[in-house]
């Protein structure tokens, strides 16, 4: 699936994502500006490196309309979601704390990561073999500064490897 950010202009608030399938059908949402890589973005880090095919991008891949997939995946009720749907939240929201703190810490991430799947009544995923601070804060850090070059109203592309 290919993953168009685009950054609108300097005094607005959202900048905007566009899923285009594999079967060439789309769907987009508005993407709220952070100051940090936006919320949706980490999603594209974390499920990509994970090779989650369950997750938030995973259900947009599956044919969900974007914003039915956001409302679904951040339901911490939602019993009926998958489990990898949640660990991949779980793990961009403790990604995105790190972010916003500037430097990673392999304990307030784990912990962040357990206490958002705790939440959700769910087990914490098992990330072994995974360097997170390489592969995925590494990885995050990148591409937050790669959106961070993008001009208003400029776009970056973005190729999902798994789905």
């Amino acid at each position: 699936m290919k993953l168009i950010a685009t950054k609108h202009g300097k005094s607005d608030k959202y900048d905007s994502l566009l899923c285009i399938r594999g079967d060439g059908t789309q769907t987009s949402v508005a993407m709220p500006r952070q100051g940090i890589l936006p919320h949706d973005l980490i999603h594209f880090v974390v499920e990509d490196t994970l090779a989650y095919t369950g997750g938030f991008l995973g259900m947009v891949a599956a044919g969900s309309d974007i914003g039915f997939a956001m409302t679904q995946g951040h339901d911490i009720a939602n019993a009926a979601l998958a489990d990898q749907a949640v660990h991949a939240e779980a793990v961009v929201e403790s990604l995105q704390a790190q972010l916003w703190s500037g430097a990673f810490d392999p304990g307030q991430f784990v912990e962040g990561v357990r206490g958002a799947c705790a939440t959700r009544g769910r087990p914490a995923p098992e990330l072994a073999g995974v360097v997170v601070e390489d592969q995925l804060y590494g990885a995050a850090r990148t591409l937050a500064a790669k959106w961070q070059e993008v001009p208003p109203h400029g776009r970056l592309e973005l190729e999902m490897k798994h789905i």
